[in-house]
């Protein structure tokens, strides 16, 4: 009867997670249903996968122990154009779904605009809202829906007389009562960006969409029991199936299975001679029991497929790192998968794959930013185009953004709206609109909002693509599937991550600043060498790492000082406890302690003899996702699968799943099997919990490490060169100026945008480094390109005339450019130019079209009065165009004090009450474990160095950071594990000689965000 049911993936329009529409199923009696979200099929897999989970097997009960119900489904599309449903098509079987999913993805990646008219699709039923068509226009699988308050029409209607077998009873189903009307009618208006009371009939559902029992469904359609025994018809001819979890991946990468597997083995021993010096018996069982689960899995493909991609990159000098889980297989280092050696770091090839784990494995390999388009490129021409499609993601509404969105559909003013969001415990106190914004904001969170991309997740698939999903084509060009990576997961397709990141562009573009800079070539290969450098440890072991991929932020930085880091393994672990679940739950300071009590030559008190003995090299800390399977396999006698299941647990949409509730309670019933006290138990499951999506797979962690490892190498010997690099890739953790900053700090001298020295990005000449044209705020685009070719064509601008009669621009850009000091190297003032500029203009000698002189001549020269400029003035234009002073920032400050101590002073007064002023480089807002909100903060002092803050909830409430500028910090220094820290007691904001620089500082936050 229910042929026409939406889910929330009805974006904007439904309003019932799956779980919920199945409960409305449940209480309702209904045993099957077609589920016909609009416009897309993203929810079908987690509804099968839901209702094959509460399915009885044992009597009434589910697999779970719960009282089960038996609920089938079916599946089809609403289509709809804007407001008006077109018509509804349902998939009569798995080839109908096909062709169903291959009509909306031409009309999706053609940009066509949907028939008014389904056109002929067999093994499919389309059903039209009444009056839509004539019965006589219907094929054979064509219907005409009747919704209950259309049958008194219906009576008087000659076609239904004339071919009422082709009219059926039609129950759309959007929503579960009266608060969900509501809910939906508040999305539609959020849809239509109008107000509430604005909202048209016809731009929301009928409130009687809603799922009633069957019993009473026929009731309403008695006097026309064929629309009954017609939609019936429907739904038991309807049916789909799937066995989830059964590999649907590409299965050949080359002719045939046999042949994948005698490539692979090839392969593996052919990079096997160029990783190892020398065969060993536990390197090769290593091997053989790898390719012996690999090829038992049926994933010689997957690797094969991995293999060709970075295959790919190498021929063309993409640099990449293969990271994940897929770093703790010796098979893929030997490929040049991963860089990262398993043997060395006792990695757990059971994390990545083992016997029992039937669902596929995945790689990440990160690729420059730059790069990830031809990455690409390559995969949707290498295999066939119905097989490949990028992975989707469900973009989820949250909070904060939901109170903005209802404040203005309630029509509440913008300041308003404001206050609500940033002190939503205020609510008590307003009004009942107000109060209805909260209650829906509630409601509303967690809701699909729209599909958007994953961040690089590439599917590639034995079967047509279309035997499992419709296709979009978002800005990026190429197809995205509907469903979403936990979806595709229990489809039993996994996916390829193809990620890009600024830190292997940073290395990329450094290594050729050095070879131009300096003709010296760089191999980034060398990594053992690394390991070793002398420079490399003394920057780890100091902290010195700002611009170094994964190790420059203030808690990493501080982290790495309290350990003393300079060595690769402590750099692994450092990478992995650094991560928010480990550290809130006091894990990384035990790891800290121990780690140090170790290195004295002390013991240590471990949680259970048993953990000590799993975790010796983490000093009975869990660090990785590894960590946790091996706990729960040889810890608490779980399953491998059992064990991996908790593992998965950890992402917190997998965390509401049964399955992983069951698995918890057979942690706890094995752990007291086996003896253990509940508090080692609690414990124990306590750390587990605390990773809770946030912690890393060693290999993972290690993979991360080589490439830090290559970037503090950069630094140590190449600074400046790389410092460019890094400000050119932009996507670093603290603002460019910073950077600009570091490198002037390492000896360079930081000069404006030049036009006969920059280019479109920074450049470096010597240990000049001359600003690049990008950071300009208000140049033209073009007019930098025009400046750079046309110097490269013609040879150095000799002064500003010759610069004019070169190149076609207006006043206003010649402007900019005058006042950055792009013409510094004429020796006049920039008052003096910016006269010449004016006049030159002022005669009417710009060119639409700048044509060269047969002959240059001597510069015209105009007397002008005496003119006079303030010695900041400089630093106030340069604010304003490029959003930071290239001079030393402190000469800015209204106020000669310093305060009484510098970051340099504070070792030498922990325990002391200090005073610094400080120039504002980053803030972290985190809150205490009662919910109150609290700050850490980073600054740098007059001298230029780096000290840290930490702002507990009374001092955050009482002096809030107020954007970028400069602070005076009054506190006690305190020092942990041999770092000192600023414990702020009292700040204040400091104001500058001039209002107009501090408004420009606070204004190109946003001009920076808008060049990533």
């Amino acid at each position: 009867m229910y042929l026409n049911t939406h889910s929330a993936y009805s974006f904007k329009y439904g309003t019932m997670q799956v779980k919920d529409l199945f409960e409305e199923a449940r209480r309702c009696g209904v045993r099957k249903l077609i589920l016909t979200d609009i416009n897309n099929t993203a929810a079908y897999i987690e509804m099968i996968r839901y209702c094959n989970e509460q399915r009885p097997v044992k009597g009434s009960l589910n697999r779970f122990g719960d009282e089960g119900y038996d609920l089938q489904i079916t599946v089809g599309i609403e289509i709809r154009k804007g407001n008006e449903l077109l018509y509804i098509l349902i998939a009569r079987n798995n080839k109908g779904f096909e062709k169903i999913n291959r009509f909306l993805s031409f009309h999706n990646l053609n940009d066509r605009a949907l028939p008014m008219r389904a056109p002929e699709i067999e093994d499919s039923f389309v059903v039209y809202p009444f009056r839509k068509v004539s019965p006589e226009q219907l094929r054979i699988n064509e219907f005409i829906g009747v919704q209950s308050h259309e049958l008194g029409p219906l009576m008087f209607h000659e076609p239904y007389r004339d071919s009422p077998n082709k009219f059926v009873a039609w129950q759309p189903v959007t929503f579960a009562g009266k608060r969900d009307f509501n809910t939906h009618r508040l999305l539609r208006a959020i849809h239509h960006n109008t107000l509430l009371s604005k909202l048209q009939s016809d731009e929301h559902a009928r409130p009687d969409e809603i799922m009633i029992p069957i019993n009473s469904l026929k009731k309403k359609f008695a006097q026309f029991p064929d629309l009954i025994v017609n939609a019936e018809r429907i739904v038991a001819e309807s049916s789909i199936h799937f066995d989830l979890r059964t590999d649907k991946n590409l299965k050949c990468f080359g002719k045939s299975a046999g042949d994948d597997w005698t490539m692979l083995k090839q392969l593996t021993w052919k990079g096997f001679e160029r990783r190892y010096p020398a065969r060993t018996k536990e390197l090769d069982d290593r091997i053989e029991r790898e390719l012996r689960v690999i090829q038992s899995k049926g994933f010689c493909a997957y690797y094969l497929v991995a293999h060709d991609l970075v295959t790919f990159a190498t021929q063309r000098g993409f640099p990449f790192v293969g990271r994940g889980s897929g770093a703790n297989s010796v098979v893929a280092y030997c490929l040049g998968i991963t860089n990262v050696d398993p043997i060395e770091l006792d990695l757990y090839f059971e994390r990545f794959l083992n016997d029992e784990r039937s669902s596929p494995p995945d790689f990440d390999i990160d690729f420059s930013w730059d790069n990830r388009d031809a990455i690409y490129e390559y995969i949707f021409n290498r295999y066939p185009k119905d097989h490949v499609c990028l992975l989707a993601t469900h973009v989820t509404y949250q909070r904060r953004s939901m109170i903005r969105e209802l404040g203005k559909v309630f029509g509440l003013p913008k300041e308003e709206i404001e206050d609500l969001v940033e002190n939503p415990s205020m609510r008590g106190e307003r009004d009942d609109i107000t109060g209805l914004i909260m209650q829906y904001a509630e409601r509303i969170k967690d809701l699909p909002s729209n599909i958007s991309i994953h961040a690089g997740g590439v599917l590639i698939t034995d079967k047509p693509i279309f035997a499992y999903t419709a296709l979009d084509l978002p800005p990026k060009g190429y197809p995205v599937s509907q469903f979403e990576m936990h979806n595709a997961e229990d489809m039993g397709i996994f996916k390829f991550d193809i990620l890009s990141q600024r830190g292997l562009g940073h290395l990329k573009e450094s290594v050729l600043h050095v070879k131009r800079n300096r003709g010296i070539d760089v191999d980034l290969d060398r990594f053992s060498d690394f390991k070793d450098d002398d420079g490399v440890k003394a920057i780890l072991r100091e902290s010195r790492a700002m611009g170094c991929f994964y190790v420059e932020s203030p808690a990493m930085r501080m982290l790495l000082a309290k350990l003393r880091c300079d060595d690769y393994i402590t750099l692994v672990a450092a990478s992995s406890i650094i991560r928010p679940g480990v550290a809130r739950s006091g894990m990384m300071r035990a790891y800290i302690e121990r780690f140090h009590a170790v290195k004295r030559g002390e013991g240590y008190t471990c949680i259970h003899p048993t953990m000590d003995t799993l975790l010796k090299e983490t000093y009975g800390v869990m660090v990785y996702q590894e960590d946790v399977i091996k706990v729960a396999n040889q810890f608490a006698g779980l399953s491998l699968t059992e064990a991996d299941v908790i593992r998965k647990g950890m992402s917190g949409k997998y965390r509401s799943r049964q399955e992983f509730f069951r698995v918890r309670e057979g942690f706890f019933k094995s752990c007291r099997d086996k003896g253990y006290s509940d508090n080692v138990i609690d414990r124990v499951w306590y750390e587990i919990e605390s990773f809770s999506g946030y912690s890393f797979a060693k290999g993972h962690s290690a993979s991360y490490a080589v490439e830090s490892y290559q970037s503090l190498y950069m630094k140590a010997h190449y600074p400046l060169e790389f410092m460019v690099g890094v400000i050119n890739n932009f996507g670093g953790f603290y603002r460019t100026e910073f950077y600009f900053h570091e490198a002037r700090m390492l000896g360079a001298r930081i000069l404006a945008p030049c036009v006969n020295h920059s280019e479109r990005l920074t450049t470096i000449h010597g240990d000049n480094i001359f600003i690049g044209f990008i950071h300009l705020k208000g140049l033209e685009e073009q007019l930098a390109k025009k400046i750079v070719t046309e110097r490269l064509r013609a040879g150095a601008y000799t002064d500003m005339e010759n610069f004019l009669e070169r190149i076609a621009t207006g006043l206003e850009q010649v402007r900019i450019l005058i006042r950055v000091g792009s013409f510094q190297f004429t020796g006049k003032s920039k008052q003096r130019l910016l006269w010449e500029a004016m006049l030159y203009f002022g005669k009417g000698e710009r060119k639409q079209k700048a044509v060269p002189k047969l002959f240059d001549t001597e510069p015209k020269a105009y007397p002008l009065p005496a003119l006079e400029r303030h010695e900041l003035e400089d630093a106030f234009e340069e604010i304003e165009l490029l959003g930071f002073p290239l001079c030393d920032p402190f000469l800015l400050l209204n106020t000669t004090d310093r305060g009484d101590s510098t970051a340099r002073d504070l070792t030498s007064k922990i325990g002391s009450c200090v005073h610094i002023v400080g120039y504002l480089v980053a803030t972290k807002d985190t809150s205490t474990t009662k919910g109150e909100s609290m700050h850490f903060g980073t600054f740098n002092d007059m001298n230029g160095d780096v000290f840290d803050t930490v702002h507990f909830p009374d001092v955050a409430k009482r002096c809030p950071f107020r954007g970028r500028g400069f602070y005076g910090v009054w506190g006690r220094v305190t020092e942990d594990f041999g770092v000192p820290a600023l414990e702020v007691t009292s700040m204040e904001k400091l104001p500058l000689v001039n209002k107009r620089a501090e408004e420009f500082l606070r204004e190109s936050v946003y001009e920076e965000k808008s060049k990533l």
